[in-house]
């Protein structure tokens, strides 16, 4: 056998694994911000519609942070004149702390019918003037534009997942505001 052949065959044998494997797995459950049951994150971007309201799901990633710190095991001794017979002596702890769980969330999205290579690069241009996009203005969302769109998210305090939501296009100026929000 070649090494195209292998190469191939170990594709195709390392797919069905992993088809196998995904379909043993139950799907994870996703609830909204008040709390109803949304269903498996494995179905598509849903559409409302009564409102013609475009839904997607993600999954945010958890934030957790390491602290380092001194912790005093034994104060000093002082003696009567001010002098040190035994400094402190101190321990050192490190541990994980979690700022924020991991969660599947529910989001707003612009339907498909509007996500035409020219609202990308719409979102690009924008997303340029506030200087969080560096590529080209190409019309996709490639890696470098979905990084952007999760930056931007991230400092609007935004469900920060590189998906662009409602929200983000609405504060980008993109898409217009309901009449009770403005």
């Amino acid at each position: 056998m070649t090494t195209r052949t292998l190469r191939s065959t170990f594709s195709v044998l390392a797919a069905f694994g992993l088809t196998v494997l995904t379909g043993c797995m139950e799907a994870p459950q996703v609830t909204r911000a008040d709390s109803d049951l949304i269903g498996p994150l494995a179905e598509p971007a849903t559409v409302d519609t009564d409102s013609g309201t475009c839904f997607a799901r993600a999954t945010t990633p958890a934030i957790i942070e390491t602290v380092t710190e001194q912790i005093m095991v034994q104060p000093a001794t002082v003696r009567s004149d001010g002098s040190v017979d035994s400094p402190a002596v101190f321990r050192t702890v490190t541990r994980q702390q979690i700022l924020r769980e991991r969660r599947e969330v529910e989001f707003e999205t612009p339907c498909a019918p509007l996500m035409t290579p020219q609202f990308v690069a719409s979102v690009q241009r924008a997303l340029i003037a506030r200087g969080y996009y560096r590529g080209s203005i190409n019309g996709t969302l490639d890696a470098r534009t979905t990084g952007a769109i999760e930056r931007f998210q991230t400092a609007q305090n935004d469900v920060h997942t590189g998906t662009l939501t409602l929200k983000t296009a609405q504060t980008l100026g993109l898409v217009a505001l309901p009449r009770d929000q403005l």
